[in-house]
């Protein structure tokens, strides 16, 4: 099978537009539309749905894309592996994803570290919750992952990569400001909640259900997506949430946010690195967690 025209293909499906796939791939509009009539062809059947106003895939093509993304990762791998010994500068793109703590603060800065040494080498760092970075990781879009959860999935491997605590962020002059208060005072404040497949607050659920409590019990009337909508609201005085404190370390220092901790709650973390089970590394990944590691050490 073309790999061109699979690329092409999961190009126009990840933008939904011929036009912006035609960009990334540094090629002319109707080549990527022939490409992927020559595939529909090819495989007989209709893969895109271009009737409404964002092209997307039909239920084969769904199907294609889940399994063109191993192809390609695949042909990645291999190219990697034949270039097992080569030598010289990194170059190409290391595609990394993280969730909102470890990739806000912590891993945002070594990555911009680790490119002034490496400097024709291309870094994209994709920030998502942590569920959605184990699936990237896994269908192979993403070459590595930092999490602060390890959620179960059978197409990747863990392994511990730093520690992180998580605290309890409340507005400047709020009556927890600085102290350690009980899980009785937080039940009487408005608490201000991550989406459900953030790693903060999968950690928040279990430590609650150790000590014997449910998230409903507390009085979350608030879900605001990810790290900087929570930490605004914060700010602005509408409640208190819990937060990596790397993340919001700016913001305790400059006097924006204050920090309480919780009687009972255990809220150190590891941050998990995160790979697709079975895949060799890349040079540019090697390279990356040796020159982490050293820093984080």
């Amino acid at each position: 099978m073309d790999t061109r025209q699979l690329q092409a293909f999961c190009e126009v499906v990840d933008r939904k537009s011929f036009s912006l796939a035609a960009e990334k791939l540094g090629v002319t509009q109707p080549a990527v539309s022939l490409q992927v009539r020559a595939l529909e062809k090819r495989l007989g059947a209709q893969l895109l749905d271009r009737s409404g106003r964002r092209v997307e895939p039909t239920e084969s093509g769904l199907k294609l894309y889940r399994s063109a993304q191993r192809l390609l990762a695949l042909e990645e791998e291999i190219v990697n592996e034949l270039a097992e010994d080569a030598t010289g500068e990194l170059d190409g793109t290391f595609e990394i994803g993280a969730s909102t703590g470890p990739g806000g603060v912590v891993l945002a800065q070594i990555l911009c570290q680790f490119a002034e040494v490496h400097q024709t080498l291309h870094i994209a760092l994709s920030v998502f919750d942590t569920q959605t970075v184990v699936e990237r990781v896994a269908d192979r879009t993403l070459q590595l992952g930092v999490v602060g959860a390890a959620p179960r999935h059978r197409g990747v491997e863990y392994e511990p990569f730093f520690k992180d605590t998580v605290v309890l962020a409340c507005p400047p002059g709020h009556p927890f400001a600085g102290r350690t208060v009980t899980l009785d005072d937080v039940r009487g404040e408005q608490l201000i909640m991550m989406q459900e497949g953030a790693g903060v607050r999968q950690m928040i659920e279990d430590e609650l259900r150790r000590v014997g409590t449910r998230l409903r019990d507390l009085n979350v009337r608030l879900e605001l997506g990810l790290q900087e909508s929570v930490t605004s609201a914060v700010r602005g005085g509408y409640g208190v949430t819990f937060i990596s404190r790397s993340s919001v370390e700016k913001d305790l220092d400059a006097g924006l946010l204050s920090e309480a901790h919780v009687e009972g709650l255990e809220l150190g973390r590891e941050i998990h690195l995160v790979r697709a089970a079975g895949r060799s590394e890349t040079r540019a990944a090697r390279a990356f967690l040796e020159f982490a590691r050293e820093r984080l050490a």
